[in-house]
């Protein structure tokens, strides 16, 4: 009976390895999987929640209009390793909350080649981001510009009205809409720009 149970013992034995190898295997596979998925859930998220000053986006633009003024300031930067100019056309704008609104980002390509860009973006302070909302932006796309080329980006967006009603947000009069550009090593095929005028080369 011994013998018999010895053996059976390291019969199993390669099994029960094999079992564990397999499930070590699958813990790292989804460790890794997990890893990749990080960055967008976590895009995902802030866009969702408004976290770190994420805005948000809408389908179409506000219905509701306030009597309530907030100033709009306009936040402009640029990687080091990308020769562009990037500036917002104003400085700042008075909006009413609820009011629809566009504005203007002015980039030139300083470089003797084309070049396409991304930008991020982010609302300060940060609890303003639950209730900033992009209708259309620049910053949805990546942008390609070519040698010497400008143009002006537009981003069209409004103050959603439950920012009176917020306790983060209610007694703020002011805030700030920033964006940075940065290179994109490898682009998508770009069908488009969001850009609506192009101001020619140098100019």
């Amino acid at each position: 009976m011994s013998a018999n149970h010895e053996q059976q013992r390291t019969q199993k034995a390669p099994s029960r390895h094999g079992v564990v190898a397999l499930i070590c295997g699958v813990l790292v596979a989804g460790m890794v999987g997990l890893s990749f998925a990080a960055v967008p859930l976590y895009r995902l998220y802030c866009q969702v929640t408004g976290y770190q000053g994420t805005t948000q986006r809408a389908a179409k633009g506000s219905d509701v209009v306030l009597d309530r003024i907030v100033k709009v300031h306009f936040d402009a930067n640029v990687a080091a390793d990308l020769p562009w100019t990037f500036k917002p056309v104003q400085s700042s704008l008075e909006v009413k909350v609820g009011e629809n609104t566009l504005a203007f980002y002015r980039a030139t390509n300083n470089s003797n080649k084309p070049i396409v860009g991304s930008a991020v973006f982010n609302v300060t302070p940060d609890a303003v981001g639950p209730h900033f909302n992009k209708v259309q932006c620049f910053c949805f796309t990546e942008q390609r510009l070519e040698p010497g080329q400008t143009v002006d980006m537009p981003v069209s967006f409004f103050v959603d009205p439950a920012f009176v009603t917020d306790e983060e947000t209610k007694d703020l009069s002011e805030l700030t809409l920033s964006y940075s550009f940065y290179p994109v090593k490898t682009p998508k095929k770009v069908e488009g720009q969001a850009s609506v005028a192009t101001r020619g080369k140098g100019g």
